[in-house]
């Protein structure tokens, strides 16, 4: 599940929504510390200098993929790579339509719709319904 979500025009890149997904996590999280660092995964789209400053700030250890980083690793392995959890979570969100086209005008409504999408998805992955 995420930690947090920001939602945006689909034009915009991912870089420029990294405060605004951060500062929407609604569990306040312990202190990192020297002996349980915490560590931040991001994909490729978020490998830049700004991002890595932005989570040393808020005491995250960065883990970002550099680009061609997991093409040459395969090479290496001869193992595919892993999908990623946020390519995952896409796919979840796609199986419910009124998310897939966004027809609501307002944030709020599309916001809500995507926090119900979550809570069902959270229920069906504990069993609650059977």
């Amino acid at each position: 599940m995420p930690l947090g979500i920001a939602v945006d025009g689909a034009n915009r890149h991912d870089v420029t929504l990294v405060q605004d997904t951060l500062a929407s996590i609604p569990v306040e999280r312990p202190a990192a510390t020297a002996d349980r660092p915490q560590g931040m995964c991001m994909d490729k789209a978020y490998d830049s200098e700004a991002v890595r400053d932005f989570l040393a700030e808020l005491g995250f250890t960065p883990h970002i993929r550099s680009r061609g980083e997991e093409a040459s690793a395969q090479l290496k392995d001869g193992a595919k790579p892993r999908r990623w959890v946020v390519e995952r979570t896409h796919s979840w969100l796609n199986r419910f339509r009124r998310l897939l086209v966004r027809w609501e005008k307002k944030t709020e409504n599309y916001l809500a719709m995507i926090h119900m999408a979550f809570a069902i998805i959270c229920f069906r992955s504990a069993g609650l319904f059977g």
